[in-house]
């Protein structure tokens, strides 16, 4: 006895299909969702987003990122992180991030240190 397998091409016309046919609504867990992924190399270092995962839930998110990502290279943590629970600045608020010219000296490109740390290095034959 064949069965009727249905053509799933677009490019197909599928005149045989009932119009009265309906789709169950997805449950939970069904739609997966995305997490966003942070790699630590080592500890004591700065998290790293590499990519992104879709899982139903945390825990297997973890599992996915620890398989993608943490596998290639050394791996100390993984965070993941649900990409609808991040929020940021819009573009348009750029004007939040800009100095203000009279507080220059708060930036410490002005600081010029490392030739007096040479010079006493080399007084002091100290190693560092």
């Amino acid at each position: 006895m064949k069965t009727k397998v249905p053509i799933i091409d677009p490019r197909i016309k599928r005149l045989d299909l009932d119009s009265t046919q309906s789709f169950d609504k997805l449950e939970d867990l069904e739609e997966w969702g995305t997490y966003e992924v942070f790699h630590q190399k080592k500890r004591g270092e700065q998290h790293v987003h590499v990519g992104v995962v879709h899982a139903p839930d945390p825990e297997l998110a973890l599992v996915f990122a620890k398989e993608q990502y943490g596998r290639r290279l050394h791996t100390a943590n993984i965070w993941v992180v649900k990409t609808s629970e991040i929020y940021s600045l819009g573009y348009e608020n750029t004007d939040m991030f800009e100095t203000t010219p009279e507080k220059i000296y708060r930036e410490a490109s002005g600081y010029k240190v490392r030739e007096k740390i040479n010079d006493y290095k080399k007084e002091h034959k100290t190693k560092v």
